[in-house]
């Protein structure tokens, strides 16, 4: 409410204005007395009758009323004897000054207000750079730290799920902000800082909420970018007026969010030492640990780059704790789910286990976006609950991106990619590192024609040497399938981004992990991997061999790809028919379909059936997906 105070106020000026103009005419009004125009030739043959009894003069204007009440106007010539003639004939004459009082009243307001309005814009826009808050045009310097309401949106820990590490470290300073006794007697410091480091999504604004909510002390909020402006010494005055509030209010806690804005590398920026931004830092340093005592006030800030904060700002005495808030396990997966699945009308056939599983690498706020766009999905289709299949659909989106089932392809283009997926699908099975297959596709989803989905069965913090070259293997099985069925010259541009995602594998392989054993355990620089890179930390001689090993890498996985769907040409073609007949194969159904079992027998039954009483052209796009997983 409080933001639009200055459009209200300009717009009841306006309408004061307009009533003052209003009245002003009607003041006006009231001295013409209106009535029948005549010339004024006639006016004088009326007064040498005798049929004018008053006259009311204002400049060239004259209104009159005549002997028997009727009342007329006319304008009036340069005619110096009409004053005489009116008296002689004992005509009753009322004269006005040109320009009446409300008529100078209103001149002058019109004769100032540019000036008005330029003042208070002048005000509002000073107020707006100011952000509004206290002090009006001088407010440039006040801090923009919000504070947090007490009931609003209340998070506590119990909301905080698969991040239990980072949760017990933060717990400890709510503790010590409720019951700081017991930590005193003992001669324990409260934390003058915490750092929370993290990748994008894992829960480290939220872990922040819950620390408001837990803690019940004052608990301010801003961003690193809201110190930052672009007059100078502004952000190092909002640095101390926010440490001012916040002593007022101690003990309490100040979240500052993204402070990499405002905390980088000093002496990196253009204008040397100079700059706003950094006169900025040294302030919020000298607030956190210098002369000055800030007992009671704890600092806790977020970044996803901890790499590009001073190393000031890090010390012990600023930022005394640095939690990593990771991407969740298994395990936390499932407790974050549980916790959005409470948000929805969840239906009894949803395992928040399965989805755990089949969602490695997500953070909170991937999950949280999964269970949304199962509800969106079940709210599309008019259900009254959001089902398993629901949030089935809802991650086969998000991993594999949306079916783009308008796209035009001939049937020679779905032969082609029916085999290149299941070339991936063999190598994928034949290779005992590789993961699990979870889906098959030959619907075109996001950029790609088809694609072989895999998911680990279990979180992985490292990669072996047999898993990378099992994946180099699969990532090379397109190419090899299409070689092998259509012939060297048939080859299309379909595996590109294999290769691509081959050659990052190989090359990181010899220069970055130590796996070449021409190259050694040597670690040559991530400009290795830039070939128009000038500034290699290697000979020429060196990049040759680095080359020729990331070669021999993928030229061996290529062959090794095409062994295997040699040898299992039957199961390749098996598969390929397949999708071309299903479009999408989950992985159990594949496994199934290898072992010679038959899969989907109502589908089957259901499919002979509308092929007799329809046909379909060889180049339309698809047959009508019947299995939609």
């Amino acid at each position: 409410m409080k933001k639009n105070l200055p459009s209200k106020n300009f717009i009841t000026w306006i309408a004061i204005f307009i009533i003052v103009l209003t009245i002003s005419n009607l003041i006006d009004s009231s001295n013409n007395l209106g009535g029948q125009k005549i010339i004024f030739s006639d006016f004088l043959e009326r007064v040498e009758s005798g049929q004018v009894k008053q006259v009311h003069i204002k400049g060239s204007e004259l209104n009159g009323i005549n002997a028997d009440g009727s009342k007329f106007f006319t304008y009036l010539p340069d005619y110096p004897e009409l004053v005489e003639i009116l008296e002689k004939n004992n005509v009753a004459v009322e004269a006005v000054p040109l320009i009446s009082k409300s008529e100078k009243i209103i001149g002058g307001i019109l004769g100032w207000l540019p000036f008005i309005l330029m003042i208070g814009l002048w005000i509002y826009l000073a107020r707006g750079a100011s952000g509004g808050k206290g002090g009006g045009a001088f407010g440039f310097g006040k801090s923009k730290a919000k504070l947090l309401q007490e009931n609003k949106n209340k998070v506590s820990f119990d909301d905080v799920a698969g991040i239990d590490e980072a949760r017990q470290e933060l717990s400890e300073i709510v503790d010590f902000l409720k019951n700081s006794q017991k930590y005193i007697q003992l001669g324990a410091r409260i934390p003058r800082g915490c750092l929370l480091i993290g990748s994008p999504g894992t829960g480290k604004t939220l872990l922040a909420r819950a620390i408001a909510g837990e803690a019940n002390v004052p608990f301010y909020s801003i961003s690193g970018s809201d110190f930052v402006e672009m007059f100078v010494g502004v952000g190092a005055s909002r640095v101390r007026d926010m440490f001012a509030q916040a002593k007022k209010s101690a003990p309490c806690i100040v979240f500052i969010d993204e402070i990499d804005a405002v905390g980088r590398h000093r002496g990196s920026g253009v204008g040397g030492g100079n700059d706003e931004r950094e006169q900025t830092l040294n302030q919020l340093l000298v607030e956190m640990d210098g002369f000055a005592e800030n007992e009671g006030v704890v600092i806790i800030a977020a970044t996803n780059r901890p790499d590009v904060l001073d190393r000031a700002l890090l010390r012990p005495g600023r930022f005394d704790r640095q939690v990593t808030v990771p991407n969740p396990d298994v395990s936390g997966r499932e407790q974050i789910l549980k916790v959005h699945l409470r948000k929805i009308t969840a239906a009894a056939d949803i395992d928040p286990k399965v989805i755990a599983r089949g969602t490695p690498g997500f953070a909170g706020a991937e999950l949280a976006n999964l269970i949304n766009e199962g509800a969106l999905m079940a709210a599309r289709k008019d259900q009254k609950m959001v089902t398993m299949q629901n949030l089935e659909d809802a991650k086969d989106k998000i991993l594999m991106g949306s079916e783009r089932k308008s796209m035009i392809m001939q049937q020679a283009e779905r032969e082609l990619t029916a085999y290149h997926e299941a070339g991936h699908a063999i190598t994928t099975i034949n290779c005992p590192n590789s993961d699990p297959i979870h889906k098959a596709t030959i619907i075109p989803r996001g950029r790609a024609l088809g694609l072989v989905m895999r998911l680990p069965e279990n979180d992985r913090l490292s990669v072996s040497r047999a898993k990378l070259h099992d994946d180099l293997v699969v990532a090379m099985g397109g190419r090899a399938a299409e070689e092998l069925i259509f012939g060297y010259d048939k080859v299309t541009t379909g595996a590109s981004s294999d290769i691509e995602q081959a050659t990052k594998i190989a090359r990181a392989m010899v220069v970055k992990w130590g796996l070449s054993d021409k190259i050694g355990a040597i670690d040559y620089g991530d400009d290795s991997s830039n070939p128009y890179s000038t500034n290699k930390p290697f000979s020429e001689e060196t990049g040759k061999l680095i080359d020729a090993e990331v070669k021999k890498i993928i030229d061996s996985s290529l062959k090794r790809a095409k062994d295997i769907l040699t040898k299992k040409s039957d199961d390749l073609e098996k598969l390929a028919q397949n999708l071309l007949k299903y479009e999408t194969l989950t992985g159990k159904e594949i496994t199934e379909l290898l072992a010679g079992k038959n899969i989907r027998k109502d589908i089957i039954k259901n499919n002979r059936q509308t092929k007799t009483k329809s046909k379909k052209n060889d180049n339309d796009i698809f047959a009508p997906n019947i299995a939609d997983d």
